[in-house]
This record gives C-alpha cells, structure tokens and sequence, in this order.
C-alpha cells in the first residue's frame, strides 16, 4: 500500500472530535515510512483545519469530493446555482425542513447549527449572491422528506443519508471516489495501492474500489458488508490499530 484515506467523523475521530495522540502518532509514522495520507470526509475545508495541522493530510476531498483540495490544484465540482434554486425551492414546501447550504462564502443555515461557524439565512430558495453552492442539507422531524426526496431533485444533482437523518445534496460530480481518484492520479498512486478507512454511505464505493477497503466496527451494516476488514471503533481508535498491526 502507499496511500492511506481516511473519512473523519465516526471513522478517525473520537465521539467528541478529538484526535488521540495515539492516532496522530501513528499517521506520522505513516508519513516517515513514505505513505500519502489522504482524509475524505463530508465536512467543509474550515472545520478540518486543526486536523490537518494535526496529521499533515497530503490531499484533502471536503463536501463528499464537492472541493479537492491537491498539493498544488484545488477542484471544485459545485451544483449550477439555477439547479440550487429549484432543489430549494421544492424542498421549503415540505413542512418543518430544516434547510443548511454550503457555499465559497461559509454555511447558510435557516435553524441554528450549534457549534458551527454559520449564518441565519431566512430567504432560501433565493441564494445568497455572489456565492458557489457546494451542498444543500436537509433533514425533518417526519419521514416525508425521505419519502419524497428523489423526486424533489434535479438531473445534475444526487442525494446520500449521513446518520439515517441528515440529506446531503449535490452536484453528481461530487462524489468521494470522484475526489480519491483525483487525488490518487495526482500522487500517482493507483487504487489498488490505496487502503481506504470508512462507516457510512459515502463510504461504500471508495472501500470496494481502492485496494483495502476497511470498515470500523461502529459502520452502518451496508459499510461492513462491502468492507474486506472490520476494524476496532473509532474511539477505540480502530484506523490506527489496523495501520500498525497491518501496514507499518
């Protein structure tokens, strides 16, 4: 292997958020035996910043791949702004939807999002302007958003589920194996010398395609039937003991 990828939440970091040193330890060694080291992950590029200091990440995919961030290229696969308009649009007449956007100029939410650095938007479908839309959030108190969300949609954008409740929308362009694929050619690093670390929906395609997929024991079923391995938990810091025991 020569490329370690990992998802954040649930997968490399604690509960709480927080890297052992244990972990930033381990991927350290990483770096000094000569591995790229690559975090993939739903969150924007501001809330990795203190793990990136942590670990030194040799590329980054933010959004599920909707920004990639190279050594020395950044990509941007966002939903066209019409696009946006129209998939907000459908999604406020369903009652009690809580909306949340990603954009270039930070996050737009109609609900508070604690301990989040964003902005009160009350004036959705419009969008803020002068703005590059990433990602569309939603979730609700009932199930009719779920029951209808394919066909809130337009043709250039798709949808996952994070944690059986959060919509994460966007452009069909952006997807995490789009944003490893990048990465890996620019690192000249092919897939089946990769080993990719994961729990959720997104997470699927990138454990079957790179050349280890492993799933931590707390994954969704889904995960842990595509892995080829199952790992200790993220707070059992179950990424770093599979490195050490495996790759070191």
């Amino acid at each position: 292997m020569k490329a370690i990828i990992v998802d954040l939440d649930r997968t490399l970091l604690h509960t709480d958020k927080t890297l052992s040193e244990y972990t930033v330890n381990v991927l350290k060694k990483c770096h000094n035996k000569g591995f790229s080291v690559i975090a993939a992950t739903a969150r924007t590029e501001k809330r990795i910043l203190n793990y990136r200091e942590q670990v030194g990440f040799d590329a980054v995919i933010t959004m599920n791949g909707a920004k990639i961030i190279l050594p020395n290229q950044v990509i941007e696969n966002s939903i066209p702004c019409s696009s946006g308009e129209r998939v907000l649009s459908a999604l406020i007449s369903v009652p009690d939807t809580l909306i949340s956007i990603e954009t270039s100029d930070g996050v737009y939410s109609n609900f508070p999002i604690p301990d989040w650095d964003y902005t009160n938007y009350d004036d959705f479908p419009n969008l803020p302007s002068d703005v590059t839309l990433y990602k569309i959030l939603a979730s609700s108190s009932n199930n009719k958003l779920y029951d209808k969300i394919k066909h809130l949609l337009t043709e250039d954008v798709y949808y996952t589920v994070a944690n059986n409740t959060l919509v994460q929308i966007m452009s069909k362009k952006a997807t995490k194996w789009n944003g490893i694929k990048a990465a890996l050619e620019a690192l000249n690093i092919s897939q089946a010398d990769a080993v990719y670390f994961g729990d959720d929906n997104d997470d699927i395609e990138p454990i079957r395609m790179c050349g280890i997929g492993v799933a931590v024991s707390n994954a969704i079923e889904a995960v842990t039937n595509a892995a080829d391995h199952i790992t200790g938990s993220n707070d059992e810091d179950g990424v770093a003991h599979f490195i050490e025991a495996n790759l070191l």
